[in-house]
């Protein structure tokens, strides 16, 4: 039987009755599905806060980590009238909070948070959500029970804070472990080494633990509920026209994913695209009406106008290295990119010319970075400049380097609001084009473009 994974996000949970929404959202599957599920709203960045601020003397880690469980138990009051059986299930939370108290008292003793103990501590939201939504389901009728990735084992390659799973060593026997007529719920967001050490995949990568469920279980699909619309043409917060996209490819989803479209984690499409497993995301405010409002597979869709959207991000920065030849000369790129990888600095693009190197990074690291190259002395770079407050925009679509004309209509739509564009990549992706722009300048950007291809489409 191929069951469909099924995940739950933080945006799910962000009120105590939205696990009625998620229990009828359950209860429209034909078969129990696997069922992955992230943190409450906000509780990661909680216990971020607590390892950030422990080793101040007025830190009370046994305060901390109530102050969390008492999130979960006001939940689990909302949704079980029972008081005995509520309790068997607080009895499994509070044992979980000691441990967790446990842990950060042992950072807090010897003064520093080593890696293995940031991803173990930080996996706890995770951790507290599984057995309380095993327990909500349960009481409602519905036959579950909570499988943790250690007991899989979901084993990774042992990199802390942003592991990959090994599928070849996860993979024997792992569909014996899922009963088929019991809804399986496996809390997110981490794996475990070959030495059963807790390994992260990093932020939001519940969505990639649920991706690498739905291969290994060779799964229908894998079914992302979120409370929007799905995948759409732009941020309808900022957009008001912006329109739903009812069909994307891989490549498109990831693409939209990476460069800032909120709905998926920019690794969930990877470990599906060989097993070709479709996608489907689903708004968790329309439970009811089970309705898959963005399919994401293998089958090219070309939009008739090519571009399906236009999405941006704020988290960029530039490392810009000068000097005569610095873009041909054998070695430099080399000895730069490695060493900012020793310094777990994660390079999103790289744009060269003759006489200098841009490094797109994420904004927090771009003065690490700086701080980094500077200290190498290199001869050949004559001059290093940080480039922040700035966005990049993107636009997405199969076929976007094979129909004459669209980088024109682009840049025309920019031209006409007398926008300033600091730097084109054209041809790194075969589904998008991307520029960047002074951060004051995206939302206009954005709105014009977008204006071009749907407002106007084809003239």
């Amino acid at each position: 039987m191929h069951r469909n994974v099924v995940k739950f996000g933080g945006s799910n949970l962000k009120c105590k009755s939205d696990l009625q929404k998620i229990i009828t959202a359950v209860k429209s599957y034909e078969n129990p599905p696997v069922i992955v599920v992230s943190a409450l709203y906000g509780i990661t960045d909680k216990i971020i806060g607590i390892i950030k601020n422990i080793h101040q003397k007025e830190t009370s880690v046994q305060d901390c980590v109530s102050e969390i469980t008492v999130q979960y138990i006001e939940v689990l009051n909302e949704n079980i009238g029972d008081i005995n059986y509520r309790a068997k299930i607080i009895s499994e939370i509070e044992k979980r909070a000691e441990k967790l108290t446990q842990f950060l008292q042992g950072i807090q003793c010897i003064e520093e948070t080593p890696d293995f103990l940031s991803d173990r501590i930080l996996s706890y939201g995770e951790r507290f959500s599984s057995v309380l939504l095993t327990g909500i389901l349960n009481f409602n009728g519905l036959k579950s029970g909570e499988i943790l990735p250690e007991e899989i084992p979901l084993f990774t390659d042992g990199e802390f804070g942003n592991a990959s799973v090994d599928f070849e060593k996860s993979a024997p026997g792992i569909s014996n472990l899922f009963p088929p007529n019991t809804i399986c719920v496996v809390p997110g967001f981490y794996g475990v080494s070959s030495e059963y050490k807790v390994t992260l995949f990093g932020r939001g990568g519940s969505d990639y633990s649920a991706a690498a469920l739905a291969r290994l279980l060779n799964a229908k699909t894998l079914d992302v509920w979120k409370d929007v619309d799905g995948f759409m043409s732009s941020d309808p917060r900022l957009i008001k026209t912006a329109q739903k996209i009812d069909k994307l490819t891989y490549k498109e989803a990831a693409e939209l994913a990476y460069f800032g479209a909120a709905i998926l984690h920019p690794r969930a499409v990877e470990p599906l695209i060989e097993a070709k497993i479709p996608i489907r995301i689903f708004n968790i405010n329309k439970a009811d009406e089970f309705n898959a409002l963005t399919e994401i597979n293998c089958h090219e869709n070309h939009h008739s106008d090519i571009i399906k959207s236009v999405t941006f991000s704020e988290d960029f920065g530039v490392l810009k290295l000068k000097g005569p030849g610095v873009g041909i000369k054998p070695g430099i790129l080399a000895k730069v990119t490695t060493l900012l990888d020793e310094k777990n600095i994660n390079i999103r693009s790289v744009i060269t010319s003759q006489i200098a190197i841009n490094i797109l990074l994420s904004a927090k690291d771009l003065q690490k970075a700086f701080e980094t190259v500077s200290g190498m002395n290199l001869q050949a770079i004559s001059e290093i400049q940080q480039r922040d407050g700035i966005s990049v925009i993107a636009t997405v679509g199969e076929g976007i380097l094979e129909k004459p004309g669209i980088a024109a209509r682009i840049f025309s739509a920019v031209a006409r609001k007398n926008i300033n564009i600091e730097m084109i990549a054209f041809g790194a992706s075969q589904v998008s084009a991307y520029f960047l722009l002074a951060k004051e300048d995206c939302f206009e950007a954005v709105s014009e473009i977008h204006d071009e291809f749907f407002t106007n489409p084809g003239l």
